[in-house]
């Protein structure tokens, strides 16, 4: 029987049968025992499925996995520790040195940093391209080394909205996977495979938990993209490491998450705990509800704000005057997120002395949290970068982030028009 979305928030990954408990467990064991030696060796090769060590499977984390990969509608899906960890894996599984991608420039800071600095200390060149840029200026970045293309559904912090169907047939036609971080938009807002995505990313920390109360990642794959071809080798030749397994011959759709646990996770660890996804699990069963909440409200608040006259610009895809409204209305028609992007008129100094007047406001790092925050991107997550970096990372220096929760909006609207009125 095929389920809704808002079923799969509450009842996607765990079953529970006769006499089991109703609320998902937390397995909170490093190891599991098994009655033979065989047994074990046929988990270590591959052979079959099971658990014997968590930093490769635990029953808590894996039903968690499997309920978001129904979410999003993919084959497989692997947590991780950290929204990096999930797009460095994600990135990782098909690039080695001497390999290239491809970005958009509208991406978390954190991400900006890992493609640009990081990972090109590991020998992988990454080309940060401008979405608003035409295809045929895009499309002479690829290159014969070229092994993805990146972007975010609803960026971070900016707020712009992806064209995912675009860019996938772009990437298609160079042969390459399009992975996509859907953080923002979440799966209840946006399902970027149904758009030609063939891989999909989150941090689980932002609105999949909702709380603040833990940090984490996924990895989902779609199942869809043919590794076969030769751009993929890792996939699709024998792994020495698994006696000469070929991933593709051996778990077909499944080859892209199985390769990712057994050489990845296996290798460098970066494991959900069980904890944390027992804890990820409990947001997940209110996603739906919450995110229809935030959505509501921050279309309200950026409503006030772009008819606000101490306010100098507003970027908010649900606004009807904003330029990726047409985007957000094909892909996310049934709203975006509560994240708004705006700068307030004076300097940098102004923005800060706004933030510092909020009464329950936070001034936090987070976002996409059941409690409205706010960030200045400039002074804060991107204080590294130049103006001219800022820019080029598609963050105006005077951007405010403010992500809009769950409370009274009326009260979220009373706090920020207090603040200003301060302002002098």
């Amino acid at each position: 029987m095929k389920k809704n979305l808002d079923t799969i928030c509450l009842h996607g990954g765990w079953k529970p049968t006769k006499g089991e408990p109703q609320q998902l467990p937390i397995y909170q064991s490093t190891t599991f025992k098994y009655e033979t030696s065989e047994q074990m060796a046929r988990l270590f090769d591959l052979e079959d499925n099971g658990y014997f060590y968590s930093r490769l499977a635990n029953p808590t984390v894996d039903a968690v996995a499997k309920k978001i990969a129904a979410l999003e509608g993919g084959v497989g899906c692997v947590l991780t520790s950290s929204g990096q960890s999930a797009n460095f894996y994600a990135v990782f599984n098909i690039c080695q040195a001497g390999d290239h991608f491809i970005t958009s420039n509208n991406i978390y800071g954190g991400t900006f940093n890992l493609f640009g600095v990081t990972m090109k200390k590991l020998g992988i060149e990454c080309t940060f391209i401008d979405p608003d840029w035409p295809d045929e200026r895009i499309e002479q970045e690829f290159r014969p080394n070229t092994k993805c293309f990146f972007g975010e559904t609803i960026s971070n912090p900016g707020g712009n909205v992806f064209d995912i169907e675009r860019f996938a047939q772009m990437a298609h036609r160079h042969g390459v996977p399009l992975i996509v971080d859907n953080t923002f938009a979440t799966p209840i807002n946006c399902r970027p495979f149904e758009w030609g995505c063939d891989i999909v990313t989150h941090s689980t920390t932002k609105y999949m938990d909702g709380h603040a109360t833990q940090v984490g990642g996924a990895v989902i794959d779609s199942g869809n993209f043919d590794w076969e071809g030769g751009k993929f080798p890792g996939l699709t030749t024998p792994d020495e490491s698994y006696h000469g397994l070929t991933y593709t011959k051996a778990f077909g759709k499944m080859a892209y998450t199985t390769k990712l646990v057994a050489q990845l996770m296996r290798d460098l660890g970066a494991i959900a705990s069980p904890q944390n996804a027992f804890l990820l699990n409990l947001g997940l069963e209110t996603l739906h509800l919450r995110m229809a909440r935030h959505c509501e409200n921050a279309q309200r608040v950026a409503e006030w704000l772009e008819q606000n006259p101490r306010v100098s610009w507003v970027n908010y895809a649900g606004l009807p005057s904003n330029k990726y409204h047409a985007l957000a209305l094909k892909y996310m028609p049934g709203g975006t997120c509560g994240v708004i992007a705006f700068g307030l008129k004076g300097t940098r100094e102004d923005a800060i002395r706004f933030m510092d007047n909020l009464d329950f406001i936070s001034i936090v790092t987070h976002v996409a949290d059941a409690r409205t925050c706010v960030l200045h991107p400039a002074s804060h997550t991107h204080r590294q970068l130049s103006d001219e970096q800022l820019r080029e990372a598609g963050v105006a220096p005077d951007l405010v982030r403010l992500s809009v929760g769950i409370e009274s909006v009326d009260d979220i609207i009373a706090d920020l028009q207090q603040a200003m009125e301060k302002m002098g």
